[in-house]
């Protein structure tokens, strides 16, 4: 039986995967590209185009399912982890958030990837409505826009955050990005403006994109990976790679199908029943995420018109004691936040959440299933640093700005003393979904690194990385913008020229 070839393979259509694949069948001599999608085309569903609804697709068929698995810094409860099962991936199912973080955040990410070397690849994946500048690009693939019309909490939030004595923001998107302003989003003419609608509206024929197929392993010859085992058409089936085989699943799913196909700790592997290809210990470590906190929630004065844009519209950056950079994160959010508030009635939140964590977790795959574990607060300066974020939240209600919105605070239900506040941190703590680190990039696997600076796997051939499992330090930000940036860059690694 004859076996399918492409130049490149890329695994996974997700924020990555779908520029990845895009920008690789656009390179010169237009090598055949096969992007492999475990989910669904998805396109027209209300759900995702809809910007507000993105909440309600959590746990559905468009959704991995994951949970964070239970620890005692969190009072020993199960946190969802939503990652898109979709053409887009999380992209399509994400809130829409496009940030970059603080300039400073790349420079630990080594040589050739400090914000500068990537700052080309942030502008021109955009199409800020701005225009471009200096720091923005215009006319790129990925719509950028801010609320036309905000909704009022998040127009008070910007208020309230100036009467704190905070900077108000034109962009959200300066290089220091300190400050109070409205979101930046994925969102082109009031619908989600995802990875697919910005990088495949019309894909070329040198590009195949094949949804509904999981891959399941790596095929090698040698040490060179040269084909992926999927299933499609519900048969498991082999296509080969001429020039590259990419992973794009994912800080979740690339450190699996990197563990089932022999790469990872040998410990790990023999668990798993694993001959080992490659030894690299970081397979599935250094897991890192931003936590949030779900509320505080304060109770309207009066009903303020639906939930309009990502259900948020605004957000405030700013320092915990001693931070260098602004670590700390508060956005509105235009109703409850988590299903564990019992109150009723007209209610929103302020949710502020860590943007500098320094917990960090695992993924492991055992017999009974992948236990993912990102160990929030399991470092007393996390939970310090949200309790104070805590009291700032409560300083923003209680300004003018919020006093004709407000009529009073539901959970908490007053001001709370400091060790209250870590109280509530811990019992109310949720996570921004932005996972990474899993596959993380370094100079050597003695370090834990798992590909090199080109993203290449390290102990075999013909195999790379491009996705949010490569970041080694998690930025200060919402990572869909540094993930595309990373898939941008990953296009000029693998043609060795300058792509878009």
């Amino acid at each position: 039986m004859s076996v399918a070839e492409y130049d490149y393979i890329v695994i996974g259509g997700g924020s990555a995967g779908c520029v990845l694949a895009a920008r690789l069948a656009e390179s010169d001599g237009a090598p055949e590209v096969l992007l492999i999608e475990a989910g669904p085309e998805g396109r027209g569903v209300a759900e995702i185009t809809e910007p507000a609804l993105w909440p309600s697709l959590t746990k559905t068929s468009l959704d991995w399912g994951y949970d964070y698995a239970p620890s005692p810094h969190t009072g020993n409860r199960v946190i969802p982890l939503p990652r898109g099962k979709v053409l887009g991936g999380t992209s399509a199912i994400n809130a829409m958030n496009w940030y970059r973080g603080h300039a400073a955040d790349y420079d630990a990410w080594g040589p050739e990837w400090d914000y500068q070397a990537l700052l080309p690849c942030f502008r021109r994946s955009e199409d800020w409505e701005g225009g471009e500048t200096a720091q923005r690009g215009a006319g790129g693939p990925l719509r950028i826009t801010q609320p036309p019309t905000p909704h009022p909490v998040a127009s008070g939030l910007l208020n309230a955050a100036a009467e704190l004595g905070f900077k108000r923001l034109d962009d959200a998107n300066e290089a220091d990005a300190e400050g109070a302003a409205l979101a930046n989003l994925n969102v082109s003419g009031g619908y989600r403006h995802s990875v697919v609608d910005g990088y495949l509206a019309d894909p070329p024929e040198n590009l195949t994109i094949l949804t509904g197929s999981v891959a399941t392993r790596l095929g090698f010859t040698g040490d060179r990976c040269d084909s992926v085992f999927h299933i499609a058409g519900g048969a498991l089936t082999q296509t080969r790679a001429r020039r590259e085989v990419i992973c794009a699943l994912g800080a979740i799913g690339t450190p699996l199908l990197l563990l089932r196909s022999g790469i990872g700790d040998p410990g790990d592997l023999a668990r798993l029943d694993v001959k080992t290809r490659s030894a690299l210990a970081g397979v599935g470590r250094n897991l890192q995420d931003h936590p949030l906190v779900a509320g505080p929630h304060f109770r309207l004065k009066r009903r303020l018109g639906l939930v309009r844009d990502n259900a948020s519209g605004a957000i405030l950056n700013w320092r915990s004691a001693g931070a260098d950079r602004p670590d700390l994160h508060a956005m509105v959010i235009q109703g409850k936040l988590g299903s564990g508030l019992g109150a009723t009635g007209d209610i929103f939140a302020i949710a502020p959440g860590l943007m500098g964590p320094k917990s960090s977790g695992y993924l492991r795959v055992h017999s009974g299933g992948v236990e993912i574990q990102p160990n929030f607060l399991a470092e007393a300066d996390d939970v310090a640093a949200l309790a104070e974020a805590v009291d700032t939240v409560m300083d923003l209600a209680g300004t003018s700005a919020y006093r004709e919105l407000i009529d009073g605070p539901v959970a908490p239900p007053w001001r709370l003393s400091r060790d209250d506040a870590k109280t509530f941190v811990r019992e109310n703590c949720s996570s921004f979904f932005h996972p990474c680190g899993t596959a993380a990039m370094g100079d050597a696997p003695e370090d834990g690194a798992v590909v090199d600076r080109a993203l290449r796997v390290f102990g075999v051939s013909g195999l790379r990385v491009a996705d949010a499992s490569v970041i080694p330090v998690i930025p200060h930000c919402n990572i869909q913008a540094p993930v595309v940036a990373i898939a941008e860059r990953a296009a000029d690694l693998v043609t060795g020229a300058r792509i878009g």
